[in-house]
């Protein structure tokens, strides 16, 4: 069952983001917003979530954790970028952030995690060779960063929405969550950038790439998502009558006039309002919010799913490992058959920016497979050369 709920969010996503390159997302938020979804949706991203920190350590520690294949534990890695990546698609859409109802505490509070773990996210990296189930945590670990950072832009399209979200939405991005200074840490330390080896490299469409000088002081979206951000939540009149600047606060968003420049504004101009609202924050003291007495809602999903499951988590581990993990050959095989069917072969080509490389020699490729249809040759000579290796992947995925 779960499987099933798996392909159909990870349809939903290919979909999503055919029909945004096509500029015609509008059915698919439509579909979203009529079933009422994006509760679902959030929920399923929070339930991954708490296993992802739950029950996978555990899962890894366990002694007869010895699986034939790790694919299937990767699908549910898979599964928390999947959502992510759908909502991100869709957020941009007022109708569908109005449609989140309650469930926008949740989500709210999830980016907030996300954005934490980003900022304090250390550029070290670890050089031992990873081996199963160390693995799979590595790979966990970059899909983490690669989640956060979808987490920032859907973030940033909840604060456009300033003026139509509930009121409890408001005070727990900036009073209980104090976004605008964690979003001023991102500012100051960049975590999608970092120097190796006297280069600049920058994060951005899924790699790592080299900065060439020339292009080093130019704005990435990710960059941009940050500044509209604190674009929407310093500068429009909600906020700014609900928001504390108290001394700490003060200081901290004082710190965006040194990354103001003039180079940076000429990209984003609407930065020039947030100079001259820093400018005016340096000499004043803006008055305290008003302290009325309101019923503030508070995000739900995540603390039942902890309280239902405290001291289960060993359990829940044991119990996947033998029913959900450990699938027989003939199981694996059927696995992989629908798998082979979600991730369609013609689908996955129109989302990939290049033309498919030949697997041997890597020049642009025809021709492929025609048993799985997943690998892809120049010519015959290179297929023949690869099949021993091929063979295995082949006969599982055909």
């Amino acid at each position: 069952r779960w499987l099933r709920q798996h392909e159909y969010v990870e349809k939903l996503n290919m979909h999503g983001i055919l029909s945004a390159s096509a500029g015609q997302e509008q059915l698919l938020t439509e579909l979203l917003v009529t079933h009422a979804k994006i509760p679902v949706l959030i929920g399923e991203l929070i339930s991954v979530e708490i296993w992802k920190h739950k029950v996978f350590p555990v899962l890894c520690r366990l002694e007869d954790f010895k699986p034939r294949s790790t694919f299937p534990i990767y699908v549910v890695l898979h599964h928390e970028a999947s959502i992510i990546n759908l909502l991100e698609t869709v957020f941009f859409h007022k109708e569908i952030c109005e449609s989140a109802e309650d469930s926008i505490l949740d989500l709210i509070d999830y980016c907030h995690r996300k954005l934490t773990l980003l900022a304090a996210r250390s550029t070290h990296r670890t050089a031992a060779d990873p081996v199963p189930p160390q693995e799979l945590q590595k790979q966990a670990e970059t899909m983490e960063f690669e989640i956060s950072l979808k987490a920032l832009s859907v973030l940033r399209f909840i604060t456009d929405q300033v003026e139509s979200l509930p009121l409890s939405a408001l005070a727990r991005m900036l009073n209980t969550h104090n976004l605008p200074c964690l979003l001023v840490e991102l500012v100051e330390h960049c975590p999608w950038s970092c120097w190796e080896a006297g280069k600049l490299k920058k994060f951005e469409n899924g790699t790592w790439h080299v900065v060439p000088p020339e292009d080093q002081v130019k704005m990435t979206k990710l960059d941009g998502q940050v500044w509209l951000a604190l674009l929407n939540l310093l500068l429009s009149p909600e906020c700014q009558c609900k928001y504390r600047f108290d001394g700490f606060n003060k200081s901290q968003l004082l710190k965006l006039r040194a990354f103001l420049t003039d180079i940076l504004i000429d990209q984003l101009p609407n930065l020039v309002e947030m100079q001259r609202f820093l400018s005016y924050l340096a000499v004043t003291e803006p008055a305290p919010p008003k302290k009325d007495l309101i019923l503030e809602q508070v995000p739900i999903i995540r603390d039942h799913i902890l309280k239902k499951n405290s001291g289960k988590w060993e359990a829940i581990a044991k119990h996947q490992v033998k029913h959900a993990f450990s699938p027989t050959e003939e199981e694996l095989k059927f696995q992989a058959r629908r798998w082979a069917q979600t991730y369609s072969l013609d689908m996955m080509e129109a989302l990939a920016p290049d033309k498919p490389r030949c697997r041997v020699c890597g020049v642009e490729a025809a021709k492929r497979c025609s048993r799985c249809r997943n690998e892809w040759y120049c010519t015959r000579a290179c297929q023949v050369q690869h099949w021993q290796k091929h063979k295995p992947a082949c006969n599982l995925m055909a």
